[in-house]
């Protein structure tokens, strides 16, 4: 993996890698955005906190710059993070943080600049009682997050891969993107989306029970 690998993943949207690379992992939706606009991107470090703050408390140390923790609470009704940790997480140079779970100090997180993405909110937390379980694979409703891949986040969600499978993206994804913003850019100049999309082949394709796929054009038809 190189630095340019993740800064080209920086410029790009969830939507763009996904409908380029479909083979890509997404995350539950129920995991948002504590504060919309933020785009994150890094190396995963996880923690599966069994309903306890241990595990999340000890993957914030082994974490570094660039990585985004990622952490399976084990429960929804109590937080696994709050402001303090999210602090030190941003001190240390982390480029999100991740929870299956709920965070709280909600109003103090939104302040920071460390992205974080969460099922929700609670102004209790777990207690830290338990012995920690890190860097371990997490199944997250049926995604399965490994330690070390590289994880994308936006308002549209989270996806994510290995390496070799981003990379196998990332060209396909920057020109499906600078193509949307192409066409987005005629339209609201007053080019209609039926002038650039071929739908009526389309649907006559699909009405004569002939191969269609639906495709954007570059030109005006």
């Amino acid at each position: 993996m190189t630095l340019n690998l993740l800064d080209r993943l920086g410029h790009l949207s969830t939507t763009s890698l996904v409908d380029a690379a479909p083979w890509l992992r997404v995350l539950t939706p129920a995991i948002r955005p504590l504060v919309p606009g933020r785009h994150a991107v890094g190396r995963i470090v996880t923690a599966k906190a069994h309903r306890d703050l241990m595990s999340v408390i000890h993957a914030l140390r082994e974490a570094g710059p660039g990585d985004v923790l990622v952490v399976d609470a084990g429960g929804d009704d109590r937080a696994v993070a709050g402001e303090l940790f999210a602090t030190e997480a941003q001190r240390r140079g982390l480029a999100a943080l991740v929870i299956h779970g709920r965070c709280r100090d909600s109003a103090t997180l939104a302040r920071l600049t460390l992205p974080v993405w969460a099922t929700g909110v609670a102004p209790n937390a777990y207690a830290a009682q338990a012995l920690p379980e890190t860097g371990v694979v997490l199944d997250v409703a049926g995604v399965s997050i490994e330690p070390g891949g590289l994880i994308v986040g936006d308002d549209d969600g989270l996806v994510i891969g290995s390496d070799a499978e981003l990379a196998a993206a990332v060209d396909k994804a920057e020109a499906i993107e600078a193509r949307e913003k192409s066409l987005q850019a005629r339209m609201l100049n007053g080019t209609s989306l039926f002038d650039v999309m071929n739908y009526d082949e389309h649907l006559a394709a699909l009405r004569e029970g002939r191969p269609a796929g639906l495709t954007f054009q570059s030109e005006p038809h």
